[in-house]
């Protein structure tokens, strides 16, 4: 998919002490920004701090996958839009698209699966009626927009 018909969620200009020596973007900062993303899009499925603090439940990321498509550079603003692409009573499956929030430009992605966790005895458990019911409403949207081309992908160095 090209672009995304779906909105920003967090927006971030970047900072100086997040890029390296080759003037752009370190790696490990598009993580962060991504990170910021996936606080605004738990809050808005109702995994919150109040939710930590009532349930004394959260999510773990059990694996990322982030590709690194276009540079972006210290000043420059960038925004995060958020695809859920599955769901369960324990997993989200969710996709980021990092763009250059003044050219347009896709900058990077960052696929991710997270797990519900009760942080009292550190194990996998379902989530919440009212979060599942949250999560299949936005599925209803979500999922009939196409694939990310991204997703999925593997690393390995292909063979002639």
């Amino acid at each position: 998919m090209g672009g995304t018909e779906l909105p920003a969620i967090w927006r971030e200009t970047v900072r100086s002490e997040w890029c390296d020596y080759n003037g752009h973007l370190n790696m490990a900062y598009y993580v962060l920004i991504f990170d910021h993303a996936t606080d605004v899009f738990h809050d808005s499925l109702g995994i919150d701090k109040p939710y930590r603090l009532d349930s004394n439940c959260s999510t773990f990321a059990v694996e990322i996958h982030t590709t690194y498509l276009a540079e972006v550079l210290e000043g420059d603003e960038v925004s995060v839009s958020t695809q859920l692409l599955d769901h369960d009573e324990k997993r989200l499956h969710y996709f980021h698209r990092m763009y250059h929030a003044e050219k347009g430009f896709l900058s990077a992605t960052n696929e991710i699966m997270t797990v519900h966790v009760d942080l009292g005895v550190r194990k996998v458990v379902p989530m919440s009626d009212g979060i599942r019911q949250k999560a299949a409403d936005m599925f209803d949207v979500h999922g009939d927009l196409p694939a990310p081309d991204q997703q999925g992908h593997t690393i390995s160095i292909q063979r002639k």
